[in-house]
Parts: structure tokens; C-alpha cells; sequence
């Protein structure tokens, strides 16, 4: 994609301070080295791009491709028996203290090779691709150990030489407590999470520290000393915070300037105001709200009051969110958390960019990278709109 002119599309553009979609019609956007140098309506396309080599898109979508800002999708096993719990009536943190829930996945996780690893990640990772993303943000969190969290780093990396996507890591290792620890929460950190997280830093693994700040894992003040670390790393932070209760850790994620927050059904309207004054994304996460049949919304109104930035993930992973389909999840940030379909669609291209800071994605404007994912529906509402259908066309890229 050297030079190339894409023309006669609707262009939802996606960018800032635009509403609507940032929609324009009768699109035309110019591409040079892989990079957008212009785009607006063919009526006012520039003398010097009228000559470029020409595609003409028939009048279809194209949006900028979408990006799936919080995954857990490398692990080992699967959890379905305690999908059968709940089912059942068991909740998610009576599963956890009975040695279920993440700790259940880190035994199939620790057996598994890299290779092994992303041979199982691919199909997941090949669901999401298929539904025009092309961004993927996979996070470690299932070892426990320091092995195993850096296998789970490395076979993130060798997925993205492997698909036609780019691939963001979060260490996590601050994810839950394994049975060798239980009882020492404050040794594990210790021993385990800080000096992995700098091994994994020395062998160029890591893009961003997570944590799991929660009844069930870390307390705050566990959590500010991995983030201390990851600051004296130069490395940024995100947090899963307020998932099941209010421990603050969403302001907590605020104090070190966080990309992100994410879950947050239990946050409060401090915790709001913290995230944003600091900038910080509010990440939110139907497939697990839905999975473990919650009930406490995530406060929607607030985010809005407040100008809190809104992006939606699919939380891929074994337990809580078992999903791989982002096309799911607008719906769902629709049906269920009553964002509007406008809403939605910059929360997984605009702001799930801004969570990952990444400021060359998400948005169809001049100096952005030229990855655009085109579709067969006549206007963006109808990407959140139907369920169990994908009317994605193609991924229009580099190859």
C-alpha cells in the first residue's frame, strides 16, 4: 500500500471532538508508505492525489480497524466446569476461595510450552481477527511463577509473527495469589511479581504493568509497589479495579496517571473524578458482567458527567469472559450498560486506542497509520445492532 486512493466510501473517521461517528459520505482517503495523507469527501479531493492508483470501495463502511484493548487470550485449559458452578449458584469469589478461578487455570498454564501457547491462542486470536481487529492487547497473569509468566509474554510476541496483527502486552503478574503463597500475599510480590516483571522488562516483554486490586487478590498497597516499580521501569500501568467491591484501586490507577481502569462496576463518583482528572480510560467489560450474571452497572452517567473516556473489550479469557467476538461486546455495551451505538464504536477504535497509547491508531485522519477494516452495512449502528452476525468485508492494510 505503498500509494493507493481509496474512494466512494462512507467514512466513519472516528476522530475527536466529531459526532456523529465523525461520518463523511462520498469518502476518499490518500495513502502514502502505509500512512494516511489525506482524507475528506472526493469532491474536495487535492489535484496531487487524482492520479494515484484508485480503489473504489462501492459505497461501503470503512472505519479504522478495531482494536481489543484488554485480553487474556494465551493460557492453558479451559473452565467450564465452573461455568457449571455458577450455574448452580456458586458465585465467582466463593469459586476463587475454593482454589477455582484463576489459580484453576494457572496448573494448565504452568504445564504448557510457548509453542503450545500460541497454538491454543491462534483460533481465539484468528475469532477476533475475522471480525475486523487488528489491534490485541494480551496480558500474562496465568503463571504465577516466573517462568511461566514469561513464557506467557513470549507467546504473545511470536503471535504477532504469526497473524496479521499487532499485539500490545500487559504484565499482570499481580493477577491472584497461587497456592504456594496463599496466606503470603505481601511475599509473593516479593519473591515472584517485582523480579519477574523486571526479567520480563530486560528481555523487552512487557509494554504495560497490570493488576488485579480486589477482595480476591491485591490490596492498594501491594499494588503501588509493583507500580512503583513499573514507574522506575519507565513502563505505564493499568488496573482491574472495583470489579467485585470498592477498594479505591481505581484511584489508586489514577495517582500513577494509569492508561486505564478497568471492570469498574463498584466504582464510586470519587473514583470518577480521579480517573478523570488523570486521563485515564474507563474500560469496560460486558462478557464478564453477563458471564457471572452481575448486577451492579458500571456508573455510565458518571463517566459522561465527568468526560471519563469509554472503551469496550471483550476480557477474553477462560473464566469470567470466555468470549472472542468484539462485535458481541458493542452489542452488549449497548444492551446491557445502555451506551449509545456511537458510543460503542469509539470505545473499541478512538478511546481503546487511548488505552493502550497507541496515538497512530483508531481514527482515520491525516498522519494515522492506514489499517482500516471495511463493511457491508450502510450505516456504524448496525455494527452494535445485530447478534451472531458479521458483516465484515475485509481488513484493508499493509500486507
Amino acid at each position: 500500500m505503498t500509494s493507493l486512493l481509496l474512494s466512494n466510501a462512507t467514512l466513519a473517521t472516528c476522530q475527536p471532538n466529531t459526532s456523529g461517528y465523525g461520518l463523511v459520505n462520498n469518502g476518499a482517503i490518500a495513502i502514502s508508505n502505509n500512512v494516511i495523507d489525506w482524507c475528506g469527501t472526493t469532491n474536495d479531493l487535492p489535484e496531487q492525489y487524482q492520479h494515484l492508483p484508485k480503489r473504489d470501495l462501492q459505497d461501503k463502511l470503512l472505519t479504522p480497524s478495531l482494536i481489543d484493548c484488554h485480553t487474556h487470550i494465551v493460557h492453558g485449559g479451559n473452565r467450564a466446569g465452573e461455568f457449571e458452578q455458577r450455574l448452580h449458584g456458586a458465585s465467582y469469589a466463593e469459586i476463587s476461595a475454593a482454589g477455582g478461578g484463576i489459580v484453576s487455570t494457572v496448573t494448565a498454564t504452568r504445564s504448557a510450552s510457548v509453542e503450545e501457547l500460541v497454538e491454543t491462542a491462534l483460533p481465539r486470536v484468528d475469532a477476533l481477527l475475522a471480525e475486523g481487529v487488528s489491534v490485541i492487547e494480551i496480558k500474562s497473569g496465568y503463571g504465577l511463577d516466573t517462568q511461566t509468566e514469561l513464557n506467557m509474554l513470549r507467546a504473545a510476541r511470536l503471535i504477532q509473527t504469526k497473524r496479521p496483527v499487532t499485539v500490545k502486552t500487559s504484565f499482570l503478574g499481580a493477577h491472584a495469589i497461587p497456592a504456594e503463597y496463599v496466606g503470603r500475599a505481601d511475599d509473593y510480590i516479593n519473591d515472584v511479581c517485582i523480579p519477574t516483571l523486571e526479567l520480563a522488562h530486560q528481555e523487552s516483554l512487557v509494554d504495560a504493568v497490570d493488576g488485579f486490586c480486589e477482595s480476591i487478590a491485591f490490596t492498594p498497597s501491594q499494588i503501588s509497589r509493583v507500580f512503583d516499580k513499573a514507574k522506575s521501569l519507565g513502563l505505564p500501568v493499568k488496573l482491574h479495579a472495583e470489579q467485585l467491591t470498592l477498594l479505591k484501586g481505581a484511584e489508586l490507577a489514577a495517582s500513577y496517571n494509569a492508561l486505564s481502569a478497568e471492570h469498574l462496576e463498584y466504582l464510586d463518583e470519587s473514583g470518577v473524578k480521579a480517573l478523570a482528572g488523570a486521563g485515564t480510560v474507563a474500560v469496560l467489560l460486558p462478557g464478564a458482567f453477563y458471564t457471572l450474571r452481575e448486577t451492579q452497572l458500571p456508573p455510565i452517567n458518571l463517566f459522561r458527567q465527568h468526560g471519563v473516556p469509554i472503551a469496550i473489550a471483550t476480557d477474553s479469557n477462560p473464566g469470567s469472559s470466555p468470549v472472542t467476538s468484539l462485535l458481541l461486546m458493542m452489542n452488549m455495551a449497548c444492551t446491557l450498560f445502555r451506551l449509545t451505538p456511537e458510543e460503542a464504536m469509539l470505545g473499541v477504535t478512538q478511546v481503546a486506542a487511548k488505552a493502550l497509547g497507541m496515538n497512530n491508531r483508531g481514527v482515520i485522519a491525516p498522519g494515522m497509520l492506514a489499517d482500516f477494516s471495511l463493511w457491508d452495512v450502510e450505516h456504524p449502528a448496525e455494527l452494535c445492532y445485530r447478534v451472531g452476525f458479521n458483516p465484515l468485508l475485509e481488513r484493508i492494510a499493509e500486507a
